[in-house]
């Protein structure tokens, strides 16, 4: 099936159904800390509902895009859609802190299929400099669900009650379904047999095995390993180092999605008149600079607020740059498994993710030193992974 004669869906629809995960991952975490109250629980075990929704989320990502390229992205985007709308009504009636820890996780499950197949989709149907383009509106757009859904969840909770935050799942996840029923034609290209286990490992092995899908995948993993790190050390260095106050992290966090808003803008822009591999390669050096202009000042004992998150802001541009472009690279590998490569960079990218929070949790103690070598660990990796990668 030609590019140009599949149906392109609308952009707003690619837009809905990639925020439905990130908005479901964060619009409960206000009402986190009440849970412990409401179920007569710790905290501990309400964490729970956070991390098996994540833990769910990642490797879930792996299986919609072999699925979808032998079922299809239609039919496989209404299943996870489905699936989705089942936790979140667990998460609804959910009587005990068990029950809702098994919704987050079905809720995890179902959500990450919007992400991959949006950009399985979006390549099915776009060249490939344009698939960079309109993936960085995609992307651009989808950052603000994250960054509103905390403050959404607690106002609703404030106002209704933390169970109205499912119904507003229920009915956002609903009209996603619909629209994707009702707006979205098949845009996979030839179908095979229905897959078995091993079949799809040999497929995603067949990626992991060509140098060029590296170039791109693990530039997607190590960039947003540079991300992850500051989302996870952060708020500790601000607060119990630098003895700021929880607000200025949250106002530091606003400013860096919006730099990476920013990336994504001239992502849309440039992409198509410089190319996508010219654009990864920017946008990497600009972080690879944010990271080492940070470690200087932190070595000359210039670092502080401003500095740390001025340094953030530059990473976040070249991040915001290159992520759309590495995305359309990723799925244009090799066309026919663009389902499976959206997949396997998806699970890479949250994978490295989770590694560099994880890391701040274990090495923070009473300095950044951490926190600032982890993000110039990670900038470097990424530039080097798309220049080893993908030559010429």
């Amino acid at each position: 099936m030609a590019e140009s004669s599949r149906r392109r869906p609308p952009l707003s629809l690619l837009i809905a159904v990639s925020a439905v995960g990130p908005l479901a991952l964060n619009v409960y975490m206000p009402s986190m800390p009440g849970f412990v109250r409401v179920f007569d629980t710790d905290f501990a075990t309400v964490q729970l509902t956070l991390t098996m929704f994540v833990i769910a989320f990642a490797p879930g990502q792996l299986l919609y895009g072999p699925l979808s390229d032998r079922f299809g992205r239609k039919p496989v985007l209404l299943g996870g859609l489905g699936l989705y709308l089942v936790g979140t009504g667990i998460c609804l009636v959910a009587p005990t802190i068990h029950a809702l820890i098994l919704g987050r996780f079905v809720q995890g499950l179902g959500s990450c299929s919007g992400m991959v197949l949006a950009r399985a989709i979006v390549r099915d149907v776009y060249p490939r400099e344009e698939t960079a383009r309109v993936l960085a509106y995609v992307i651009m757009t989808m950052v603000t669900a994250p960054m509103l859904a905390p403050t959404l969840g607690a106002y609703i909770e404030l106002w209704f009650g933390w169970r109205t935050i499912s119904l507003l799942l229920l009915a956002t996840g609903g009209a996603a379904l619909v629209a994707a029923h009702g707006l979205l034609g098949e845009t996979a290209g030839t179908l095979g047999a229905p897959p078995r286990a091993e079949e799809l490992a040999r497929s995603a092995v067949r990626l992991l095995a060509r140098r060029d899908f590296h170039g791109y995948a693990f530039q997607i993993a190590f960039v947003s390993g540079v991300f992850f790190n500051f989302v996870g050390a952060a708020p500790y260095v601000m607060v119990n180092l630098m003895g700021l106050q929880p607000s200025d992290y949250a106002l530091a966090f606003i400013l860096v999605a919006g730099m990476f808003m920013v990336g994504n803008l001239g992502a849309g822009l440039v992409t198509v008149r410089i190319g996508a591999d010219r654009t990864i390669r920017i946008g990497s050096l600009v972080t690879l600079l944010g990271a080492l202009a940070q470690a200087a000042l932190f070595a000359a004992g210039a670092f502080g607020p401003l500095t740390m998150v001025g340094a953030m802001a530059a990473m976040a541009v070249g991040h915001g740059l290159s992520q759309p472009a590495a995305f359309a690279g990723v799925v244009s590998v090799d066309p026919a498994r663009a389902g499976t490569a959206a997949g396997v960079a998806g699970f890479l990218q949250w994978a490295v993710g989770a590694l560099g929070s994880l890391l701040m949790g274990l090495l923070l103690a009473d300095t950044a030193t951490p926190m600032v070598a982890s993000m110039l660990a990670f900038s470097f990796l990424s530039y080097a992974a798309h220049r080893a990668g993908v030559r010429g």
